[in-house]
C-alpha cells in the first residue's frame, strides 16, 4: 500500500514537472477513442521536423559539454563595468544564443547564470526584471533562424518557405523587440559594479558522450508526437474539424495569438498548419503568440520554473512584472502586423 503510494506520488510530481508532455499524452489518449487507432497514426507524426529537432539537441549538447558557451560568457563578462551593462549583456546574450540554440536551451543555460551573476555583485534587486527581459530576449532571438525554436522548426517544415523569405517577414518584429529591450534596459540604474573572478572553465572528458545523448530532451520529441497524434485525429474528427477550420481560417493571426495563450505556441503551431496554408500570417502570429501568458511559450515555463527553484518568494512579483512586460510588447508587436 506504501509502495503504491509512492509510485502515485511520484507519477503526480512527474506530471507537475512535465505538465506539457502530460496534458498532450493524455489528450492524445483521448483523441484515440473518437479515431480508431491504427498504423495511419505514424503518418500523423511529421518526421522530418522530429529528426531536426533531435539533431539540433544533439549538437547543443555536445556544444555545452565542451563548455564553449561558458568560455565565452567568461571571457566577455569581464568587461562589464556597470549595473545596466551587465543586465543588457546577460539578456541581449539570450538573444543572440536563441539564434543558434533554440530559446528552451538559451534560457536553461543563461538564467542560472544571471542568478550567479547577479548574485556575485550583490544585486538581486535586479534578478526579477534581468530574468523577465532575458526571456523575452529569448523569445525574439529565436525568430531570426528557423532552428531557432520548436515552433518556428514546425512551421519552417511545413511551410517549405525560403530561408530569406521567412527571416524578412519577421525582421520588422524582431528590431521593434531589441528595441524594446534597450528602452526598458534604460529603467536599469547604471552603478558601477566590480565583478569576481568567475574562476576557470573545465572540459570534462569522462563519460562525454553518454552526457551528451542523456542531456537530449527526449521529453519535448515525446511531446510532439503526442501533439501530432492528436491533431491528426482532431482532422479525422469531421464536426471538430469543420468547426476549426471556420474558425481559424481568415483569422490565424488572431487565433494564433489567443490559442498560444492557453495551450503554448508550440502546439498552436501544429494545430493551426493542420487547417490552414496561410502560412505567412500563421508564422507571424504564433510568433508573437509566443509573448503574453506564463504558458505561452515552453520557454516561459522554464524560465519560471528555474527562478522559482532557487528564489520562492520570488514567484507572484516576477509573474506580475513578467505579464506586464509580455503584455505590452504583444500589443505593440500586433499593432506593427496592422500597420504593415
Amino acid at each position: 500500500m506504501i509502495d503504491n503510494m509512492v509510485e502515485f506520488d511520484e507519477c503526480i510530481n512527474f506530471m507537475k514537472d512535465e505538465i506539457i508532455l502530460s496534458v498532450s499524452v493524455i489528450l492524445a489518449i483521448i483523441s484515440c477513442f473518437f479515431v480508431k487507432p491504427s498504423l495511419d497514426y505514424l503518418n500523423y507524426i511529421n518526421w522530418e521536423t522530429i529528426i531536426l529537432l533531435f539533431v539540433i539537441m544533439v549538437v547543443v549538447e555536445i556544444l555545452k559539454n565542451l563548455a564553449i558557451f561558458e568560455i565565452l560568457v567568461h571571457k566577455l563578462l569581464i568587461k562589464v563595468k556597470n549595473t545596466r551593462g551587465l543586465v543588457l549583456f546577460l539578456v541581449f546574450t539570450c538573444f543572440f544564443s536563441a539564434i543558434f540554440i533554440t530559446n528552451d536551451i538559451t534560457l536553461i543555460i543563461f538564467v542560472p547564470f544571471a542568478i550567479l551573476a547577479l548574485k556575485k555583485v550583490n544585486r538581486m534587486d535586479l534578478l526579477i526584471l534581468t530574468v523577465a527581459l532575458q526571456t523575452i530576449a529569448a523569445n525574439v532571438g529565436c525568430m531570426v533562424l528557423p532552428i531557432g525554436s520548436p515552433h518556428n522548426i514546425v512551421l519552417y517544415t511545413v511551410s517549405h518557405m525560403p530561408f530569406w523569405s521567412f527571416f524578412l517577414l519577421l525582421l520588422p518584429y524582431i528590431v521593434v523587440s531589441a528595441v524594446f529591450l534597450v528602452c526598458v534596459s534604460f529603467f536599469i540604474p547604471k552603478e558601477n559594479i566590480n565583478l569576481p573572478d568567475m574562476g576557470e572553465v573545465s572540459f570534462d572528458r569522462e563519460n562525454f558522450f553518454k552526457r551528451v545523448f542523456l542531456g537530449v530532451d527526449y521529453y519535448l520529441l515525446l511531446t510532439f508526437i503526442a501533439l501530432f497524434i492528436l491533431i491528426g485525429n482532431l482532422e479525422n474528427i469531421p464536426f471538430l474539424s469543420l468547426l476549426l477550420k471556420k474558425w481559424i481560417v481568415g483569422n490565424e493571426v488572431i487565433f494564433s495569438i489567443i490559442s498560444s495563450q492557453i495551450i503554448s505556441n508550440v502546439p498552436a503551431a501544429v494545430l493551426i498548419t493542420t487547417f490552414s496554408t496561410n502560412y505567412k500570417a500563421i508564422i507571424v502570429g504564433i510568433n508573437i503568440g509566443g509573448l503574453g501568458t506564463l504558458i505561452a511559450s515552453m520557454a516561459n515555463l522554464i524560465s519560471y520554473k528555474i527562478l522559482v527553484r532557487e528564489y520562492k518568494e520570488f514567484k507572484v512579483k516576477f509573474l506580475i512584472i513578467f505579464t506586464v512586460l509580455n503584455v505590452i510588447l504583444l500589443f505593440i508587436l500586433l499593432g506593427v502586423y496592422l500597420v504593415i
